[in-house]
């Protein structure tokens, strides 16, 4: 693999399509490497314009101004990073052979949406998930459940992340707000919805698996440590790893997420879900990209999950080794605000073995990651109680 001088001719061009924290931290892994970066995102100063060698601000489904900056720009790599991308013209880019898609261009058609990565899934790979079902209507949507996936059951948008627009439905008086909310939730408002029936699970993991080119050039797949997650509403609050878990379940994970990384081919990281109750194990959904929960890895792995990606897009070798057990917890804006300060970051990072990343994002939600805080230890449960030790150290307060 050659990679040239960033901002001559020889320049290396990787385009970001979405800019958010875990674009951000791919664009300083890929500059690390002296890469010439391109950051995309759909509002201004979003955390990779901050970082990039160059931004832009558009709208990624709007055909038109999608074309025109990747015309300009002429990267060598498109790596799409959130799910409302103009997907038929990556199509166009990619069969022409103007830029390389990341991971591939069958897995961001497929995982830009539930429907189309959960019929892979269950329908072609016979992949164990659970009962689910697809609906374009309310009144469809309560057919299917009241008939098929019964109660409790989970609704969500079809294209959407960090459980955006889902809800979980215990009683028939709760169907007409969760299709509201998932109607009105998703990334892209396709007017679908999956509703699936509730796993009793044990916990659930992210198991990222990397495709990437061996030493002699092969591609080959790897596996970093489970990640254990904790969530509130569809959207993590923390992770850690080492998540302990059965031989059987973790071999039973690594081959679902053979099977599904190796169905969408290219090169990059996958985050990959599973539910898992002893040993069993079912598939949740996958991620073509850097994983929320994955920024453990920063404080776990001798390579983070941004690490790993950039140096698999590019056809490096990696190394998926677990430094030392972590954990990360987030913090939120809790403020829906333009402008936000941070207290107490000085006396959480006295907490021994904590670390801390501020996104930079311009404006603050309530419920908007602004930040996650990192710990590593000796065991995982230690770096749990230190992250959550820092956490209660750190206070969001609206500018004065």
């Amino acid at each position: 693999m050659d990679i040239g001088t960033p901002l001559s001719s020889l320049s290396t061009k990787v385009m970001l399509l979405g800019a958010g924290e875990l674009g951000k931290e791919v664009i300083i892994s890929l500059q690390r490497l002296g890469v010439e970066v391109i950051a995309v995102d759909r509002y201004q100063n979003a955390p990779g314009h901050q970082v990039a060698h160059r931004a832009y601000v558009i709208d990624m489904t709007n055909e038109k101004q999608l074309r025109e900056i990747i015309q300009k720009e002429n990267p060598h790599y498109i790596v799409p990073e959130i799910e409302a991308i103009n997907t038929n013209l990556l199509s166009e880019v990619d069969s022409k052979g103007y830029s390389k898609i990341i991971p591939s261009l069958k897995a961001v058609q497929l995982t830009m949406n539930r429907e189309g990565i959960r019929k892979l899934a269950s329908e072609e790979l016979g992949l164990p998930t659970s009962n689910y079902g697809f609906a374009r209507s309310y009144e469809e949507l309560k057919k299917l459940i009241l008939n098929q996936i019964k109660f409790p059951c989970f609704v969500k948008p079809t294209m959407s992340s960090s459980g955006k627009g889902q809800s979980l439905v215990k009683s028939e008086s709760e169907i007409k707000s969760a299709w509201n909310h998932a109607a009105t939730g998703g990334r892209v408002d396709q007017g679908v919805v999956i509703a699936e029936s509730l796993i009793d699970f044990d916990y659930e993991i992210t198991l990222l698996t990397v495709r990437s080119k061996d030493l002699n050039g092969e591609v080959c797949t790897k596996f970093c440590d489970p990640i254990g997650h904790n969530q509130e509403n569809g959207d993590y609050i923390e992770s850690f790893q080492p998540q302990p878990m059965s031989k059987a379940a973790l071999e039973k994970s690594k081959n679902i997420a053979k099977s599904i990384t190796d169905s969408l081919g290219g090169l990059g990281i996958f985050g990959v879900e599973l539910f898992i109750k002893k040993d069993e194990v079912w598939f949740s959904e996958v991620s073509p990209r850097p994983h929320d929960t994955g920024m453990v890895t920063m404080a776990s792995q001798r390579q983070s999950e941004f690490e790993l990606h950039a140096k698999a897009i590019l056809g490096l070798p990696v190394d998926t080794s677990l430094s030392k057990p972590g954990a990360s917890k987030v913090i939120y804006g809790n403020h829906d605000a333009d402008h936000i300060y941070f207290e107490g970051i000085d006396q959480a990072l006295k907490v021994p073995g904590v670390d801390i990343r501020l996104f930079g994002k311009p404006k603050s939600f309530k419920k908007r990651r602004m930040g996650v805080i990192l710990a590593s230890s000796n065991t995982m449960e230690s770096a749990l109680e230190s992250v959550k030790k820092a956490a209660l150290k750190i206070k969001t307060k609206l500018k004065r």
